[in-house]
């Protein structure tokens, strides 16, 4: 496995003030996505910490998370498993209800997805309250599952929900950290 350059990738993600609605700061993580040397960069850094875990599968959720758990599957020489919003999958689901920044959401995942005590890694762009994240945690462990770890790119420390997730028991890593920034 080759080394991936050693860089900040606050340097990569772009800002958008007031989107999806005033006040807010998007961070996009798209121009990360389009750099080679950016996702093995990501693939390297999760696979560190996340490399002796025998995880079993690398779970993204809706939508950057399928392609950060996508990479880290290469990395990994696994599968992935996707968390969907409501009514995209297809089979019997599994959902679970939470609530996020901008009110509330739906997320599923197939039944069949997963086998009993399997450890499944979750990947996404960014952790914010941790609704979304919780939601896909509980979903894996209703199946069976067991939640390795977290892979965050952006964690917005402000928020507290990386630290929600840490404190229900779950190892997190997240590459940038903005705090109030």
């Amino acid at each position: 496995m080759a080394k991936a350059k050693q860089f900040d990738l606050r340097d990569i993600v772009a800002d958008y003030p007031d989107f999806p609605k005033p006040g807010i700061l998007f961070r996009d993580v798209n121009p990360v996505f389009k750099r080679n040397d950016a996702l093995n960069y990501i693939a390297d850094e999760f696979y560190r910490t996340y490399g002796n875990a025998k995880v079993a599968a690398v779970a993204g959720i809706e939508s950057r998370g399928f392609v950060i758990a996508t990479a880290l599957a290469l990395r990994f020489g696994k599968g992935v498993v996707m968390v969907r919003k409501a009514g995209k999958l297809p089979g019997k689901t599994l959902k679970k209800s939470y609530d996020i920044e901008y009110g509330s959401a739906i997320m599923e995942l197939q039944e069949t997805a997963i086998k009993k005590g399997e450890n499944i890694l979750i990947a996404d762009d960014l952790i914010a309250t941790g609704g979304t994240a919780v939601a896909a945690a509980q979903l894996i462990e209703e199946i069976g599952g067991k939640v390795s770890g977290f892979a965050f790119i952006i964690e917005l420390s402000d928020l507290h929900g990386a630290d929600r997730l840490r404190n229900m028991g779950y190892k997190v890593q997240s590459l940038v950290t903005y705090h109030g920034e």
